[in-house]
């Protein structure tokens, strides 16, 4: 079927971002080819650090995250006073810049590329929200990290279990997950 004049050819490296939106996002990065650039403890830590304060900075309310050797996901609310999401491909490249630079300088590698893409998905059902939020928090669980989320520490789990209600914890710990659609084959690795 021909395109309408007026109509871009679909981009073939790289999804779409829909961000003409405000609202809760589920948002998924990797590495390219998937390499485990922030494997050990050090580099999660800044690769976490990094994170939360990048999300404040740009005014976006995480309510999620999980951070690994090869990829992240995060929940957060876009911020209050926009009218649209359209902060969030600079809160991306804030945060992939910075550590590429260095990873890439630790790494004695000045010219690699550090990060593949990201997926972000407007979560605009209830049920959809209260599944991607357990699916984050219990993300190192899902990749055979750790056998209990909190005993994760670059994740939510242990601040989410400390910080909500019991009743409310185990409300969204109940949400199904297994039918979530979620870019998630990286098999992540931890030197503890």
């Amino acid at each position: 079927m021909p395109r309408h004049p007026d109509q871009s050819p679909p981009w073939p490296h790289a999804p779409t971002h829909l961000l003409d939106a405000t609202g809760i996002y589920f948002v998924t990065a990797s590495t390219y080819q998937k390499q485990h650039h922030f494997r050990d403890p050090a580099r999660l830590e800044v690769l976490h650090r990094g994170l939360l304060t990048v999300t404040r900075d740009f005014g976006w309310r995480l309510e999620a995250w999980a951070v690994f050797s090869n990829h992240y996901h995060f929940v957060a609310k876009s911020p209050a006073n926009a009218t649209d999401a359209e902060s969030l491909p600079f809160l991306i490249r804030a945060l992939h810049g910075p550590l590429a630079r260095w990873i890439n300088k630790l790494d004695a590698a000045p010219d690699r590329q550090v990060w593949h893409n990201y997926w972000e998905t407007l979560l605009t059902h209830r049920t959809s929200y209260l599944a991607r939020l357990n699916y984050t928090h219990n993300n190192a669980v899902k990749h055979g990290l750790v056998k209990d989320a909190k005993e994760y520490p670059w994740c939510s789990a242990g601040w989410f279990e400390r910080e909500t209600a019991p009743a409310m914890v185990n409300a969204i710990y109940r949400f199904k997950t297994d039918r979530l659609r979620v870019e998630d084959e990286f098999e992540p690795e931890w030197e503890k």
